[in-house]
């Protein structure tokens, strides 16, 4: 107890400290969450989890309401690229939440859909606090993203020896994703497109266009119910979900 007590007023020692830790709940199968995940969870006080709007229900919140049932649970809009909200405004209001509960001293698990480095808004609000609140413990929990979990359940290798993988937003110019794709051929590239969702019509185009149609894997709203797989020429439907991907290996 003395040797404790020491720490905590020489080094600043935290052990008890109530924490921030941000937990990737995979892309949308509970049977896809680490243990480690799970944990965290379980040991933590609330459960923050991002949401469109305020009708909106939350996709990483549904994933993990198995352990979150006796939880203080709070909501919080994230931007998600929506222009009638203010990102800036949207990241400090998080974080001034999630800081309250903290000081409070009630631990705080913020729930990423899929993996905690990529594409995770997340990111913004973990930013802010170790610029502003540097004394504040934080904890990352990578998860299961969708990128992965297709290749798996398509056995796709995402990298083979001497390849390169290239993990990109999808682009939302015909130009940018001919140059992309062009770009790639024949460099023993492996092209995972992100976000497809809107873009579909023009990207199906060009997939066409590039004779790489049949080749091209995509994946919709992967480890849900409603997930499909195939590969794009098999997909008849003008619209995508905004959970959407595509897998291309041109060798």
């Amino acid at each position: 107890m003395l040797i404790k007590e020491f720490l905590t007023v020489i080094k600043g020692y935290k052990s008890d400290a109530a924490s921030l830790t941000i937990v990737g709940v995979g892309p949308g199968d509970p049977a896809l969450l680490t243990i480690a995940a799970v944990d965290a969870i379980k040991k933590a006080k609330v459960i923050v989890f991002p949401i469109s709007d305020d009708n909106k229900k939350s996709f990483a919140a549904e994933i993990v309401k198995k352990y979150t049932k006796f939880k203080k649970t709070v909501p919080i809009i994230f931007p998600m690229a929506r222009k009638d909200f203010d990102p800036d405004e949207i990241w400090s209001n998080a974080v001034e939440k999630i800081i309250r509960f903290i000081q409070n001293g009630e631990s705080v698990v913020l729930l990423c859909l899929g993996d905690t480095s990529l594409f995770a808004s997340s990111s913004n609000i973990l930013r802010i606090i170790k610029l502003n609140y540097p004394e504040i413990i934080t904890k990352t929990i990578p998860g299961i993203s969708s990128v992965s979990a297709t290749a798996a359940f398509h056995d796709f290798d995402l990298v083979k020896k001497g390849e390169t993988l290239i993990i990109k937003e999808c682009p939302s110019s015909k130009s940018e994703l001919t140059y992309l794709i062009n770009n790639s051929k024949g460099n023993k590239t492996v092209l995972a497109i992100m976000k497809v969702g809107k873009r579909w019509n023009l990207v199906r185009d060009i997939l066409k266009k590039e004779d790489i149609i049949d080749i091209s894997l995509i994946a919709v709203n992967v480890g849900m119910p409603d997930q499909i797989i195939q590969y794009a020429s098999q997909y008849k439907k003008d619209f995508m979900p905004y959970f959407s991907l595509i897998l291309i290996r041109f060798n």
